[in-house]
């Protein structure tokens, strides 16, 4: 079977041809963990659900990564916090553990790591247990290339 997925930078239905068959890999911009999930948080993450299993039926389980990263920091995590008058630490970890338990109700599969993308509870801005590090990206080029979600690197040194 042949996987055919939309390019939108060309514009086209093309052949899905992994970099590497033998580890495939998805990255998908997470929720910004401010609020309750809507709609939109769980739109995004049955469609790449899907996707997911897809990928786990014709590489293998074992060859496929599916990193979802978690944004901890942002302006309206800092609104809601100082609203509710309570640390960011406290909001996003209450707020995370909502998204993960309504997705988990929607029979989604967990990704496989979730790294945190901002550091705002206090652990700076790497996840050690992923072996991921948030770097920060230029923004993206007009043209439609780029992906302004694409602030994640492997880390390749140990954790300090």
């Amino acid at each position: 079977m042949t996987l055919a997925l939309y390019n939108t930078l060309t514009r086209r239905k093309e052949a899905f041809a992994p970099l590497d068959s033998g580890n495939v890999r998805m990255y998908v911009c997470g929720p910004t963990v401010y609020d309750r999930p809507h709609l939109g948080n769980a739109r995004s993450v049955v469609v790449y659900d899907v996707l997911y299993r897809l990928l786990m039926q014709l590489y293998g389980p074992e060859h496929v990564t599916y990193v979802r990263n978690i944004t901890d920091v942002d302006d309206k995590i800092n609104a809601a916090a100082k609203a509710n008058g309570e640390p960011i630490s406290a909001l996003t970890a209450r707020v995370e553990g909502w998204f993960h338990d309504d997705m988990a109700a929607l029979n989604v599969l967990p990704a496989s790591p979730s790294p945190v993308s901002g550091g705002g509870r206090g652990g700076g801005a790497s996840d050690s247990t992923s072996g991921f590090v948030h770097t920060p990206s230029p923004p993206p080029p007009r043209t439609g290339e780029g992906d302004s979600c694409s602030n994640l690197t492997p880390r390749t040194t140990s954790p300090t």
